[in-house]
C-alpha cells in the first residue's frame, strides 16, 4: 500500500496510431489493455536525474502519516491500479459508477475511443448514472463526452435536457466550442431542449475563455434556438461579460439594446458591479444616476458594490460613509455587506475593527449566517488565534447555524496556512462524517500543505479522496501541484503531473512551464526537460488548432 516513494510510478509502453506516446501509469491514470503492462520500481528514464547529478535520497516525509490519521488513510480504499479492468469490475463493493470510472480513467485519444471502451461490459445507461459520471469527470471532457456518447447509443435510452446542458458546460469549460455548437444544434433538432439555461452556459463559457465577441454573437442569434432575446437573457450576457473582466463590452451591449429591450434594476446593478470591479467608480456613479433616471431605486446590492470597491482599496472611511448613506436612505445592510467589510478589515489586519462590525451587525438585528461565521473564523485565523477560530466553529451549531463547505474550507485553510497538518486533515475527516460535501476549495490548501511538507502518501490519498467525491483536478489544481512540488524539490512528481495535465488536453500556464523547465535545468535533468518541452509544444499546437477551428 504506497509504501515507498517510487511505488506510485510504473512505466507503460503502449503505442497507438493516433497517440505515439510513452504513457505513465500511476494512481491518477490507468490503461485498459493490461497485456501491455510492465512494472518497474524506478521512475521512467526521461524523468530521472542525469548521470552527473546524484538524486537526493528518498525523503522520509514521503510516506509519513500523522499517527492519529494513519488508520483513516490506510483503511481508505485506494483504486487498485495493479489489476486489470475485468478484475476490478468483479469487486462486489464497487458501485456501477466506480466500475465505469475505472475504465474512463484510462487515457483515450478521443471521446469515441472512450465510448467504445464501455461497450461489452453490460452496463445499462440511465439518466442518474450519466449524471453522476458527468459530475465526476466535469474537468476531463474526453471521458465525460465519451460516456455521454456511449449512453446515447444505447437502445431505449435518451438524454434529458439537463444532461445536455451539463455536457455543454463541460465542453465549454474545456473550450471545445465547435463541439458545443454541434451539441446545441443537436438539442435544437430534438425540439424544446435548448433553453435560456443552455444559452447562459454557452455565453458564460465563451466569456470565461475571453471570447467576448463570440458571447455577444451567441446572444444575437439566441432566437434561432427558440430562446427569447429579452431582459433576462440580456442581463445574463452582461453579467457573464462583467464577471470575466469586460465591463466595457457589457456597456456596449447595454447601449446597443436599451431601446429595443426593456431594462430592469438588475441591468443597472450589473453595470455598477462591473465598473466597481474595474475600479472605475466615476462610471459606476453615473450608472447609479442613470438607474434613478430610469425610475429604479438603488438597493442594497448597488451600495454593496461600492462598499466592496472601497474595501479593496482599504479606504474604510469611504466604506463608513456609504454605510451612513444607506442608513439615511433606509436601506439596511445585508449579511453580504457586513461579511465583505469584516473580511476586508481582517485582510488588512484590523482585527478589532472587524470584530466590532460583527457586534454592530448583531445590534442592527442582522442574524449571523454561515458566511458571517466563516468571516469570523477567517479573521481569527489570520490573526493567529486558531483556538478562538475553532471555538467559533464549534459554537455555530449551538446557535442553530449549520456548518457548510465554506465554513469547513475557511478553517481548513487557516490550519494549512499555519501548517497545522493534523488539525486540517481531521477537519476533512469530520466533513466526511458530517456528510458535508467537499469541493475543490477544500482540497487546494491541503494539497499545497502536502507539497510544502513533502507528504507524498497523504497527497495521493487526497487526490483519490477528491475523485471519490466527484471532483477531478483542473488546470488550477495541476498548476498548484507542479508549482508546489517544484518549490519543494519534488521535480520527479512535478513532471508526472505536468504530463498528466497535457494528456488530459489541458494547456499549462507559461509560468508553470517555465518554473518546471528551469528547475529541471538546474538539476541537469536533460531528458526530463526535453520531454516537458515536447509536451508543452504539443499542448500549444492543439490549442492553436482549436482556435483556428
Amino acid at each position: 500500500m504506497l509504501s515507498s516513494k517510487f511505488q506510485f510510478f510504473k512505466l507503460l509502453s503502449h503505442t497507438r496510431k493516433t497517440r505515439p506516446f510513452i504513457f505513465l501509469y500511476h494512481p491518477l491514470c490507468t490503461m485498459a489493455d493490461s497485456t501491455q503492462l510492465t512494472e518497474s520500481p524506478e521512475l521512467p528514464s526521461w524523468v530521472k536525474f542525469s548521470d552527473t547529478q546524484n538524486p537526493s535520497n528518498p525523503d522520509s516525509d514521503d510516506d509519513f502519516v500523522i499517527p492519529s490519521l494513519a488508520r483513516w488513510v490506510d483503511n481508505h480504499k485506494f483504486h487498485d491500479h495493479s489489476q486489470v479492468v475485468k478484475q476490478m469490475l468483479s469487486e462486489n463493493t464497487d458501485t456501477e459508477v466506480d466500475k465505469i470510472s475505472k475504465i474512463l480513467k484510462n487515457w483515450y485519444p478521443s471521446p469515441d475511443n472512450a465510448a467504445e471502451a464501455l461497450n461489452g461490459f453490460g452496463f445499462i445507461a440511465s439518466n442518474s448514472l450519466v449524471e453522476q459520471l458527468l459530475k465526476r469527470f466535469s474537468n476531463d471532457w474526453v471521458p465525460a463526452f465519451g460516456v455521454f456518447t456511449w449512453a446515447k447509443m444505447q437502445t431505449g435510452y435518451r438524454h434529458s435536457p439537463e444532461l445536455y446542458d451539463s455536457m455543454v458546460d463541460i465542453l465549454g469549460k474545456a473550450e471545445q466550442f465547435h463541439t458545443v455548437w454541434e451539441l446545441v444544434e443537436e438539442m435544437n433538432e430534438l425540439g424544446g431542449y435548448v433553453t435560456l439555461v443552455t444559452m447562459s452556459r454557452v455565453m458564460r463559457r465563451l466569456a470565461k475563455a475571453g471570447k467576448y465577441k463570440e458571447a455577444i454573437e451567441a446572444f444575437r442569434k439566441i432566437e434561432m434556438f427558440g430562446v427569447s432575446k429579452d431582459t433576462t437573457s440580456m442581463n445574463v450576457l452582461m453579467d457573464a461579460l462583467v464577471k470575466e473582466g469586460s465591463v466595457e463590452d457589457a456597456h456596449d451591449v447595454f447601449l446597443t439594446f436599451k431601446k429595443v429591450i426593456p431594462l430592469s434594476a438588475h441591468t443597472f446593478n450589473v453595470l455598477i458591479h462591473g465598473w466597481c470591479k474595474a475600479r472605475k467608480l466615476d462610471h459606476a456613479k453615473r450608472a447609479m444616476e442613470d438607474m434613478e433616471k430610469y425610475g429604479f431605486q438603488p438597493d442594497v446590492f448597488s451600495y454593496t458594490c461600492f462598499i466592496g470597491a472601497y474595501c479593496r482599496e482599504k479606504d474604510f472611511r469611504k466604506v463608513d460613509k456609504i454605510l451612513e448613506e444607506m442608513k439615511d436612505e433606509g436601506c439596511q445592510p445585508s449579511e453580504v455587506t457586513y461579511t465583505i467589510v469584516m473580511h476586508a478589515l481582517g485582510k488588512a489586519k484590523r482585527f478589532n475593527e472587524a470584530l466590532e462590525v460583527y457586534e454592530k451587525m448583531k445590534r442592527n438585528g442582522c442574524v449571523p449566517d454561515a458566511s458571517i461565521y466563516s468571516s469570523l473564523i477567517f479573521i481569527l485565523g489570520k490573526s493567529g488565534r486558531l483556538k478562538d477560530a475553532r471555538d467559533v466553529f464549534e459554537d455555530m451549531t449551538k446557535q442553530g447555524v449549520s456548518r457548510n463547505a465554506l465554513t469547513y474550507n475557511t478553517l481548513i485553510s487557516c490550519y494549512c496556512v499555519h501548517l497545522q497538518e493534523e488539525a486540517a486533515m481531521k477537519l476533512l475527516q469530520q466533513m466526511e462524517e458530517d456528510t458535508c460535501k467537499p469541493n475543490l476549495k477544500t482540497y487546494r490548501p491541503l494539497l499545497k500543505m502536502c507539497c510544502q511538507k513533502k507528504r507524498m502518501k497523504v497527497l495521493y490519498f487526497l487526490l483519490d479522496h477528491m475523485f471519490r467525491n466527484d471532483i477531478s483536478p483542473e488546470v488550477g489544481t495541476y498548476s498548484l501541484l507542479v508549482h508546489g512540488l517544484c518549490k519543494n524539490g519534488k521535480l520527479e512528481h512535478a513532471c508526472l503531473f505536468f504530463e498528466e495535465m497535457v494528456l488530459k488536453g489541458m494547456v499549462p500556464k507559461d509560468c508553470t512551464y517555465k518554473m518546471l523547465t528551469e528547475g529541471l535545468e538546474g538539476k541537469s535533468m536533460t531528458k526530463a526537460k526535453e520531454h516537458i518541452e515536447k509536451l508543452m509544444s504539443r499542448s500549444q499546437k492543439n490549442e492553436a488548432k482549436e482556435h483556428i477551428y
